[in-house]
């Protein structure tokens, strides 16, 4: 109502997609075929869900949910994918901090989760992964946040896990293993 949209079917539709796509790149194409959407409605209602208008006409977009229980409710899901919600929830502490909050994909798919910037200078690298132990978490994981820490010149990595904790070095860098509570129930990043 407030931005007088006549297509209140449609943008549910996109709401429902966003909200059981959360934590997973998008792109306006897949989005239009996954909806039966044209591509200038994709494009157009989708910049209700986001600010940054660079960030969505250059690049597929990832979405997370302020409201995880509203999530729930509305979204198609067989099973619940802990890695997503992991994901969707570190993402709503690093938004509260009003850092400015990337991911960060190069052209061999390698992915990092969270790429924390403050000003011109990025300040932490971040993975989010469910694993319980150091054994559960895979190398891609490691090599995809090393091969950022080198183009993006950040020694401050994490990998926010489920339950492990602890501090290894690879290639002369360390990364910091951080259960999710407890990344939670920290103060400052």
């Amino acid at each position: 109502m407030r931005f007088n949209i006549r297509e209140v079917e449609k943008l549910e539709e996109l709401a429902k997609y966003y909200l059981t796509n959360i934590s997973t790149l998008q792109s306006f194409n897949r989005t239009r075929e996954m909806i039966n959407l044209s591509m200038d409605t994709a494009e157009r209602l989708s910049r209700y869900f986001s600010f940054s208008l660079k960030e969505q006409i250059l690049n597929p977009k990832k979405v997370y949910c302020m409201d995880s229980g509203l999530r729930n409710i509305v979204s198609f899901k067989f099973t619940e994918d802990l890695r997503r919600i992991s994901e969707n929830i570190a993402f709503l502490k690093l938004f509260r901090t009003n850092r400015e909050v990337f991911y960060w994909k190069d052209y061999q798919q390698r992915e990092v989760d969270f790429v924390v910037k403050e000003g011109l200078r990025v300040k932490q690298l971040i993975q989010v992964t469910c694993a319980s132990g150091r054994d559960e978490i895979e190398n891609g994981e490691i090599r995809s946040l090393l091969k950022a820490s080198e183009q993006l010149r950040c020694k401050n990595l994490s990998v926010i896990t489920w339950d492990y904790e602890g501090e290894e070095e690879f290639k002369n860098k360390k990364i910091n293993f951080i259960p999710l509570w407890r990344y939670l129930l920290e103060q400052s990043l």
